[in-house]
């Protein structure tokens, strides 16, 4: 098991602000946990007893409507820690998680991170900037569902998963998504992202081979996210 003071995720979140003894704590009390695509890491309502940090792969956090529809909230990937809202508020997680390919990450248990919470003041700071700037992306979240039509939203979307997860060695997007996940992440049928992509398809501005996508014309789709 990968020692958290000689780990390089920690470096991607919060857990770079405790000391050699808190990680080396972490380190003799967690697990690590493997997910296949498709697997739940934990379900709207859960009681959390711990949080996860994500060692590789993505997910996708969602959200049951009263219809019955999933919303997707946002995606997180390696080194994010997913769980800690629920941990520090003490209520049941708000949303569902769930994994978008094979993955592992490493379970640290409730009580670790709220003693940490209490007595470092700078993770304790850290963890609460990074809540808040959830907080303010999913404010922007909102204001895209109001405002912006749905070719916008998509435009968005698809310039959203290139600079978060990059492409791969064929300059296709670095993250694989039914058209039915698409159009779950911009609140729309599953008709409609269909028909959009054919049409952006068709206009050269993305390639598009099963799951997987190329942006062609990013300047395009910049345009068109906000409107012109």
């Amino acid at each position: 098991m990968t020692n958290c003071n000689r780990c390089i995720i920690k470096e991607l979140n919060s857990l770079n602000k405790l000391s050699t003894d808190e990680l080396q704590d972490i380190s003799d009390k967690k697990a690590t946990i493997s997910f296949k695509k498709g697997d739940t890491i934990f379900e709207e309502g859960t009681k959390l007893k711990g949080v996860f940090c994500l060692r590789n792969g993505k997910c996708k956090v969602t959200k049951l409507a009263p219809n019955g529809n999933e919303q997707i909230v946002r995606f997180i990937q390696k080194g994010e820690m997913i769980g800690h809202r629920s941990i520090l508020s003490d209520t049941a997680a708000h949303l569902t998680v769930t994994a978008l390919e094979d993955m592992e990450a490493c379970y640290i248990p409730k009580s670790i991170i709220n003693k940490s919470f209490i007595e470092n003041k700078d993770f304790s700071f850290d963890i609460t900037r990074s809540i808040c700037t959830d907080l303010d992306n999913a404010n922007l979240s909102i204001a895209n569902l109001a405002q912006k039509t749905v070719k916008e939203r998509l435009a968005d979307s698809l310039l959203f998963f290139l600079k978060t997860f990059g492409t791969d060695a064929d300059g296709f997007l670095n993250i694989k998504l039914s058209r039915e996940e698409i159009a779950n992440s911009i609140g729309t049928a599953t008709e409609s992202s269909i028909r959009i992509l054919s049409q952006f398809k068709k206009e050269n501005l993305i390639e598009v081979k099963g799951k997987r996508i190329k942006i062609i014309d990013k300047n395009t789709l910049e345009h068109i996210s906000i409107g012109y």
